[in-house]
């Protein structure tokens, strides 16, 4: 069953104009009517380094969720940021942004790899005695502009590590938008393949003719977990290209629904958010 993962976290994080608190969780609310599996929807980190997600908390008061199948996840860059979540039982996920690239592990989370790595420890462990679940996302998964060491077999054993520490979910993230489909079909069948009881996702990057290529060729390697945001909005500043954004979720549908794929969707409520996000993003 493939599941769809919104992302208005991602789309609003480096937006410049602070978006106010009410229209966040009216637009997240509307999010949570159309079906999707999980909604990525706010932050605990510091708010100098994210100020747009300064609110998290407060949204998190204004969202309905009693009629709502979607669950909840929120990101993390270090086990402070974890405990603060963890006070919330309305979030299921924490997502912890792992990084292929040393460099880039610094440049977004201030840490080592080998810092970065006793973070998600720990944090695994505060997710099992609560309850819930990590996801790890390993950024710079196809790759990287800084020129450090990067190849596929580096991916796995990323992959490996995380799997002796009891992690469930791992999603690939294409963050400057580079990978191509030779190299997802790869990565995505040497992991799934080596390591079936791991639940794999796809968080793309990507310019808008690129997106239905990126997505079949991760749904033909196996992957069932797709990160999108609505119109594309959102994506990596270091991708040093206005168009290379989060897959947008409207292409990201059309594609997997052009390969016969059933997705449960709420058409009806999916055009009405539609119609809300040039207002959140103006």
């Amino acid at each position: 069953m493939i599941k769809l993962i919104e992302c208005p976290r991602d789309a609003m994080q480096g937006f410049p104009n602070f978006i106010d608190t009410a229209i966040k969780a009216a637009y997240i609310n509307q999010l949570l009517q159309i079906g999707f599996d999980t909604i990525d929807f706010g932050s605990f980190v510091s708010p100098k380094a994210i100020p747009q997600m300064r609110d998290t908390a407060e949204v998190l008061e204004y969202l309905d969720l009693f009629e709502s199948k979607s669950k909840l996840l929120a990101i993390v860059a270090n086990t402070r940021g974890a405990e603060d979540a963890l006070h919330f039982e309305q979030i299921d996920y924490l997502g912890f942004p792992l990084s292929i690239s040393e460099t880039f592990q610094q440049r977004n989370t201030n840490k080592s790899i080998k810092d970065a790595m006793v973070a998600v420890e720990e944090i695994q462990n505060l997710t099992e005695v609560k309850g819930k679940t990590l996801v790890t996302y390993l950024s710079m998964g196809f790759g990287n502009p800084y020129g450090d060491p990067y190849a596929p077999e580096m991916v796995a054993e990323f992959v490996e590590q995380l799997e002796q520490l009891g992690v469930k979910i791992i999603s690939f993230a294409d963050t400057v938008g580079t990978a191509n489909v030779d190299l997802i079909k790869e990565l995505f069948e040497l992991n799934i393949q080596g390591y079936p009881h791991i639940e794999f996702g796809a968080h793309f990057h990507a310019r808008p003719d690129q997106v239905e290529e990126k997505v079949l060729a991760a749904f033909h390697a196996g992957c069932l977990r797709f990160d999108g945001a609505l119109k594309g909005f959102g994506g990596c500043p270091m991708a040093k290209d206005d168009l290379v954004g989060n897959v947008a979720t409207e292409k990201l549908i059309q594609s997997l629904e052009k390969e016969g794929q059933t997705l449960s969707l709420n058409k009806q409520e999916l055009e009405e958010a539609m119609k809300m996000v040039d207002f959140v993003f103006r």
